[in-house]
């Protein structure tokens, strides 16, 4: 073989090597396109961008923020048997409110209305007027995971709702509540003051008899 035959050889090689390297690296890339592409569908990877500008709705505002309202300042626990409780059972499960509302009773609280309600999905939603913050952060201490949740109601009128949603397993023990009778409450990190809170539209139960 010549120079000239060498030298071509070794041209057609490099050209070779040079094209096998660049389709090399497209197919990596459209296999990682394609596999970013599939996890981003399948909602397995959040690209927080591909979010903005899409979102036809608003995210519901809650009365008194994300932590509530805050109490009033000085507000002490009030006790049991001053506290009426209406117990709603927001899920499908049978009994749930009226057993709910049996274990609160014996714990000295006075139970109102005890029925099914609407739908909830957290663990319960405790319902008040301005007139019952006290009793309502007071119901709180026995229910872990409790959303406190300030509705429009008569301003006289000092009962809680206790709606008890689809993670709701069962009250804190009484041992593990503490609530000191001449401790005033601390309000929790993020609430809003009472005077700037604005109530929510109470929900409405349904017609369904106790559950």
């Amino acid at each position: 073989m010549s120079d000239l035959d060498r030298g071509r050889a070794l041209r057609r090689r490099h050209m070779h090597e040079r094209q096998a390297v660049i389709f090399g690296v497209l197919l990596a890339g459209l296999a990682v396109a394609g596999l970013g592409a599939a996890a981003v569908y399948t909602g397995s990877l959040d690209v927080p961008l591909m979010g903005r500008g899409f979102s036809t709705a608003s995210p519901t505002p809650t009365a008194g923020g994300a932590a509530g309202p805050c109490p009033p300042e000085g507000a002490l626990p009030v006790p049991y048997d001053q506290i009426t409780v209406n117990v709603y059972n927001a899920t499908s499960r049978v009994r749930l409110a009226a057993a709910t509302a049996e274990v609160l009773s014996e714990r000295g609280f006075h139970v109102g209305t005890t029925q099914n309600g609407q739908a909830y999905s957290g663990v319960a939603q405790i319902s008040f007027g301005t007139a019952g913050v006290a009793q309502a952060y007071t119901l709180a201490a026995q229910v872990d995971g409790a959303v406190l949740l300030l509705v429009a109601k008569d301003p006289a009128d000092p009962s809680v709702d206790l709606s008890l949603g689809k993670d709701f397993a069962e009250l804190k023990p009484a041992e593990n509540v503490v609530l000191d009778p001449a401790v005033p409450f601390t309000p929790p990190v993020g609430c809003t003051p009472l005077s700037e809170a604005t109530p929510a539209a109470p929900s409405t139960p349904t017609a369904a008899p106790a559950g």
